[in-house]
């Protein structure tokens, strides 16, 4: 089992929120769906533009908890370098999950 460290969005410069989660596909599809009430109904965040892959829930809960504590700018450059035009990560993580199942 691996671990993810994410962040979403709502919109290009909009509000960041970084979380954990041992099944991302899920995750962001409950983000996207709003099945949990909270700050996501109030600020939509439903785009992936970052994440990250750990082995153990240990490492991603200590990576995410740095990550909260980086100001802004720091978030952005984490962002850029792995997405620079900040598209919806999303539609790929389920594009090449889609490829799998299709392989059997």
């Amino acid at each position: 089992m691996s671990f993810h460290v994410y962040i979403v969005t709502n919109c290009r410069d909009g509000t960041l929120y970084i979380g954990v989660t041992n099944d991302l596909a899920r995750r962001i599809c409950e983000l996207r769906e709003k099945l949990e009430s909270g700050s996501n109904e109030r600020c939509n965040l439903t785009t992936l533009v970052f994440y990250e892959e750990y082995p153990t829930a240990e490492e991603a809960i200590a990576c995410e908890k740095a990550m909260k504590k980086w100001d802004c700018a720091w978030e952005i450059r984490v962002i850029e370098r792995m997405n620079p035009i900040r598209r919806d990560l999303y539609l790929d993580l389920n594009a090449s999950r889609a490829f799998l199942y299709s392989r059997g």
